[in-house]
C-alpha cells in the first residue's frame, strides 16, 4: 500500500473510490503490483495516494468498483503525420525484391498533403489516447502547427523532429539509390532544434524534445555525431532508425564492411540515453547471414535501448528474434506504434505472441515483461521516473478500464484480459497531468469524426497522385489491389 502525498495548495482533489483493481507501484519490489478495492487520489498534476482509503477532502469522486486503474503508457516511437492515412493501402504491401519492406518503393509515393497531415496527426493522437497512451514520442518531419496541435491534444508529448542528409528512392523496384544534400542536412537539423526549443518552452508544460536524425543509411557520420553532441549538450534523449531492413543492412555493410550495429558503435551511438528504432536486423538475423559478428553482445554491453514496434514488421513476415531474448539479455526495451492501428494494446499482444512463436517457448516472455516495457521501460528511455507508474508524487497520468466490459470477463487477471482480448474497447477514461482527456470512451480534446472525414478525403487525393509519382506509372490499385474486385450494382 502506498503512502499519501500532501495535495498542492489550492488544487482540488479527485478520488477514484474503491477501485476493483489498481496496477500500482510497489516501492519495496521496485515494480508494478496489483492492489485490490482501494482508492487512487490525485490533485493538480500529481498523484496523492494509491491503494487504501483516502480520507482527505475531495471535490470529485469516481466510482471505481467496476474499474481497473492503470498507469498511462509511454509510446517511444510513432509517426503521426503520415501513418494513419496508409490504412487500407500498406496492410498487405511490400517489395519482394527489396526484402519485403515497403519503405523504398511505396511509402514515399503515398503521403498526405498539408490538410491531410493535420487530420492524420489528430486521428493518431486520438487513437493513442483511446488505447491508454499518455506520453508519446512523435517522430515527424517538422511542420507548421505541430507544437500547438500536440499541446491541444492533451498528450504528454516528446517532439522528435526527423531530419537527414539525403533521401532514398528506387527507379526499378529492386535497387535503392541515395541522393544527398550539399549541407548534409545541417539546416534541417537546425530547424529541428528550433522546434524542440519551441515545444519545451510551451505554456502547457507537457512538451519536451528528442534528437532524431532519421535513418542510419540516410545520415552521414558527421550529422550523426553532431546530433549526438547536441543531445548531450541539451540533456535530451537520442533516437535513430537502424537495423530495420535487409536493404539497410546490405547498404551499410557495402559502404563500411560493418553491420549497422557495429557502425552505430563506431559513431558513439551505442550508449545509455540513445535509442535504436527497431534494432531487428542484427548479424545473426537469418535473412542477412553475417556470421562474423556479435551485434547482440554489443547491444548488451553498451546500455543502448531499442524501440520495439512489432505490428509494422509482422505484416511483411518480419519480427524481432526475439523481444524476450532482448529483455532477458538486459537490453532496455520500449514499445512504439510505428504504424496504424495506433493502438498500444495491439502492439503489446503482437510482441508477446510473436516472441513465443519465434522462440517456440511460451515462457520466452510474460505479460509483465511487455507491460513493464510499455510503462516503466518507456519512462526510463526518456530519462524520467515520474511517469509510467501509479505512485504518490508521480504525474497523474491515469487510465480507467471498464472491468465489466464483456471482453474483460470472466475477469481473473485484468492485464491479461486487457492485452489478449479487450484492448482499447474497454478503456473508458484517461487523465494526463490530472486533466481528463478521454471521458466515457470519447476523446475530449479532438473532434475525431471530423478529422477522419478530412483524412479520408486526403487519402482519395493521394490515390490520384500515386501514378504520377511511381517510377512504373502504376495506379494505386495496381500497386495495392482491393481485397475483392469492385462491381457495380448494375453488373
Amino acid at each position: 500500500m502506498s503512502d499519501t502525498e500532501n495535495p498542492p495548495a489550492g488544487s482540488p482533489v479527485t478520488v477514484i473510490r474503491n477501485a476493483g483493481w489498481i496496477v500500482g507501484w510497489d516501492a519495496e519490489t521496485g515494480g508494478h503490483t496489483y492492489f485490490r478495492d482501494g482508492d487512487v487520489a490525485f490533485a493538480g498534476d500529481r498523484i496523492l495516494q494509491v491503494g487504501g482509503r483516502f480520507d482527505g477532502e475531495a471535490v470529485k469522486e469516481i466510482d471505481g468498483r467496476d474499474r481497473v486503474v492503470l498507469p498511462g503508457m509511454v509510446n517511444v516511437h510513432s509517426h503521426p503525420s503520415s501513418e494513419a492515412m496508409n490504412k487500407g493501402f500498406l496492410d498487405e504491401l511490400g517489395s519482394p525484391r527489396l526484402g519485403m519492406s515497403s519503405l523504398y518503393e511505396f511509402m514515399p509515393l503515398f503521403r498526405p498533403d498539408d490538410e491531410g497531415r493535420q487530420a492524420c496527426v489528430e486521428v493518431t493522437y486520438a487513437e493513442l489516447l483511446l488505447s491508454g497512451v499518455t506520453t508519446l514520442v512523435d517522430m515527424s518531419v517538422a511542420w507548421d502547427g505541430w507544437v500547438e496541435t500536440f499541446a491541444r491534444s492533451g498528450l504528454r508529448g516528446v517532439v522528435s523532429p526527423m531530419y537527414r542528409s539525403g533521401h532514398w528512392f528506387t527507379k526499378n523496384g529492386h535497387s535503392v539509390e541515395y541522393e544527398y544534400l550539399a549541407d548534409e542536412g545541417r539546416s534541417a537539423m537546425a530547424e529541428a532544434m528550433s522546434v524542440i526549443e519551441t515545444a519545451t518552452a510551451h505554456e502547457c508544460g507537457r512538451l519536451s524534445g528528442m534528437v532524431s536524425p532519421s535513418q542510419i543509411d540516410t545520415c552521414t557520420e558527421g550529422l550523426v555525431r553532431e546530433s549526438l553532441d547536441a543531445a548531450e549538450e541539451k540533456g535530451l534523449p537520442f533516437q535513430i532508425h537502424a537495423a530495420q531492413s535487409v536493404v539497410e543492412f546490405q547498404e551499410i555493410t557495402r559502404r563500411h564492411g560493418r553491420t549497422p550495429v557495429e557502425w552505430l558503435g563506431d559513431m558513439g551511438v551505442l550508449r545509455p540515453g540513445s535509442i535504436i528504432g527497431h534494432g531487428i536486423f542484427l548479424n545473426d538475423y537469418p535473412m542477412v547471414h553475417w556470421p562474423h559478428g556479435n551485434d547482440f553482445a554489443r547491444l548488451q554491453e553498451s546500455g543502448v535501448a531499442v524501440a520495439h514496434c512489432p505490428t509494422v514488421f509482422q505484416r511483411r513476415g518480419i519480427t524481432m528474434q526475439t523481444v524476450g531474448r532482448y529483455i532477458k539479455g538486459g537490453i532496455p526495451i520500449g514499445i512504439g506504434t510505428d504504424t496504424f492501428p495506433h493502438n498500444m494494446f495491439e502492439e503489446l499482444r503482437a510482441a508477446l505472441i510473436l516472441s513465443r512463436v519465434m522462440s517456440g517457448n511460451v515462457y520466452d516472455i510474460r505479460t509483465s515483461d511487455i507491460f513493464d516495457a510499455a510503462t516503466l521501460g518507456g519512462a526510463r528511455l526518456l530519462g524520467r521516473d515520474d511517469i509510467g507508474k501509479l505512485a504518490p508524487g508521480a504525474k497523474a497520468d491515469i487510465v480507467l478500464v471498464d472491468a465489466s466490459h464483456p471482453a474483460m470477463r470472466p475477469l481473473r487477471d485484468p492485464l491479461r484480459s486487457l492485452v489478449y482480448t479487450a484492448a482499447e474497447r474497454a478503456v473508458r477514461d484517461v487523465f494526463v497531468d490530472g486533466r481528463q482527456v478521454v471521458e466515457d470512451g470519447i476523446v475530449a480534446t479532438i473532434d475525431l469524426p471530423a478529422s477522419l472525414d478530412t483524412l479520408e478525403a486526403a487519402q482519395r487525393r493521394a490515390e490520384q497522385e500515386f501514378a504520377r509519382l511511381d517510377f512504373a506509372g502504376r495506379s494505386h490499385l495496381d500497386a495495392s489491389p482491393l481485397t475483392y474486385r469492385e462491381k457495380s450494382a448494375n453488373g
